[in-house]
């Protein structure tokens, strides 16, 4: 319980952070809504979800679906002979995929551009979340560019283009 709280007190820090740091950034002229608008929504979400966490909200629910989980695993183990120590390190390290795919994209955007670097990241997450390859490849084409046609039209915020820049997605 005091993890969850310290957990919690971070997200609403880092909330508020995010939140303060939006509210400085300068408005676009002739826009409702600026660039500040998108930190900010995040920050808010950020502050409650944390303060609910800190709070305790659902952790009954929480508690439920463990024991639920450890009957069933267990059960199973029971069943195949295995336990946790028995599973493959490359299993293991399944882990390590979300933030290795983070610096990845920072590494990698600014040269190869939003686009290239986007796809990758979308078919290693995909195939790491049990995702088949014929389900992937066509999500990790579609989703960067629906993305980064969000981003440029709507949110008028250009992404690195690279050395796969696409003309008709440019800003007007």
């Amino acid at each position: 319980m005091l993890a969850d709280r310290l957990t919690g007190l971070f997200m609403v820090v880092l909330g508020a952070l995010a939140a303060w740091g939006g509210s400085r950034l300068p408005p676009v002229p002739g826009q409702q809504i600026g660039p500040e608008v998108f930190p900010m929504v995040v920050g808010i979400g950020l502050v409650l979800c944390g303060a609910l966490i800190a709070l305790g909200v659902g952790h009954q629910f929480e508690e439920e679906a463990e024991a639920d989980l450890a009957k069933i695993t267990s059960e199973f183990e029971a069943d195949q002979g295995l336990s946790h120590q028995d599973m493959p390190l490359w299993r293991q390290a399944f882990v390590l995929v979300p933030p290795l795919l983070l610096v990845f994209y920072y590494l990698a955007v600014d040269r190869i551009g939003f686009l290239p670097t986007a796809a990758v990241i979308v078919f290693c997450a995909s195939l790491a979340l049990g995702g088949r390859v014929r389900l992937a490849l066509p999500m990790a084409i579609a989703a960067p560019l629906f993305v980064n046609m969000i981003f440029v039209k709507l949110l008028r915020v250009p992404l690195p283009s690279g050395f796969l820049p696409l003309p008709w997605i440019g800003l007007p």
